[in-house]
């Protein structure tokens, strides 16, 4: 805190929206790299006990009842925003009347820095509401005067992997389209990593940064990849573009939304020849990050099939699949 009183140690953070699939690898990444983390999660039926076995705080609060946020931000030196409203809740209930709550709390319980993030190209249609928001939070958050890193993901691997990839292990059917867009996903766990080496690097504050997988990937060449690595083709059904646009299979990788005026509006983006994607030269060099570090499509797939016939066949059959 900037006034006077106990010095809040830089090593003290708070998670928001800890149980989701990035949040939970930010504490967890956190705790592993010595950090004090709390994590502020809604009052729900199954209590987020995970984030307590592995050694966070968990403090109850909603970010749309905003007299909740000012006590979990005591002793505070960094919030990390990964929250995102849930699929019955209207829109801007949180995703920007709460975080407007939130960076407004932030700044006057005087935290010191705030990672919040984003989308990629969000500042580029806003036709999609969840993208407008995502890009007016932005903005919010660099008026507001505190000090902040933004970064706008493209979409996660893990989202593939109970869409495609466990699926095909299975023989299970899977959707597939002809969509040309194209997204270059990126491992949660290297999402976590970049980020806290981003919050240690001072030369960061106050910079957007966009991270990208390795490679942009189509839906047809993320199927493809999975048929190989298993050795057997998929039962795949595919829809066209136009039939998608009224389905909710287009935005499940993003793991934004499930809204469906949203959804609708996404899928006219994810719909065109679009790629989401970005060069990292510039951003592995500012980080001091090695691009041979960052996991592939094709390792977490090819790890998984490991996982997979080990679990069926014994350890013995991993051996004569590698």
């Amino acid at each position: 805190m900037s006034g006077p009183g106990t010095p809040v140690r830089p090593t003290s953070i708070l998670v928001v929206g800890a149980t989701g699939t990035l949040g939970r690898q930010i504490v967890r990444r956190a705790l592993d790299e010595g950090y004090d983390v709390r994590c502020l999660v809604r009052p729900r039926p199954a209590p987020a006990d995970f984030l307590r076995d592995w050694g966070a705080t968990v403090v109850n609060a909603d970010l749309s009842k905003p007299e909740t946020i000012p006590a979990t931000l005591v002793g505070v030196h960094t919030v990390i925003d990964c929250a995102t409203g849930r699929p019955e809740e209207p829109i801007k209930m949180v995703d920007w009347e709460g975080k407007v709550a939130l960076i407004q709390c932030a700044k006057a319980m005087g935290i010191q820095k705030y990672v919040f993030y984003s989308i990629h190209n969000c500042d580029k249609h806003p036709e999609v509401p969840l993208m407008e928001i995502k890009y007016c939070t932005e903005k919010f958050l660099k008026d507001s005067g505190l000090t902040h890193i933004i970064i706008r993901l493209c979409g996660f691997m893990q989202g593939l992997i109970g869409q495609y990839a466990v699926p095909i292990l299975e023989e299970k059917s899977v959707w597939g389209t002809d969509a040309p867009t194209r997204i270059a996903y990126m491992d949660t766990q290297d999402i976590a990593r970049l980020t806290f080496i981003a919050l240690r690097n001072e030369n960061i504050s106050g910079k957007i940064l966009t991270f990208a997988g390795p490679r942009a990937w189509t839906t047809q060449e993320v199927i493809t990849l999975c048929e190989r690595l298993a050795g057997q083709d998929a039962n795949v059904t595919t829809v066209p573009v136009s039939v998608l646009r009224f389905t909710r299979q287009l935005t499940w990788f993003f793991e934004w939304t499930n809204d469906v005026a949203d959804r609708l509006a996404f899928s006219e983006v994810l719909t065109s020849d679009t790629v989401f994607s970005v060069l990292m030269t510039e951003t592995y060099n500012l980080l001091g990050v090695d691009s041979k570090d960052i996991i592939t499509l094709r390792e977490i797939f090819a790890g998984l099939l490991h996982k997979h016939i080990e679990e069926i066949e014994g350890p013995e059959s991993t051996i004569k699949a590698e």
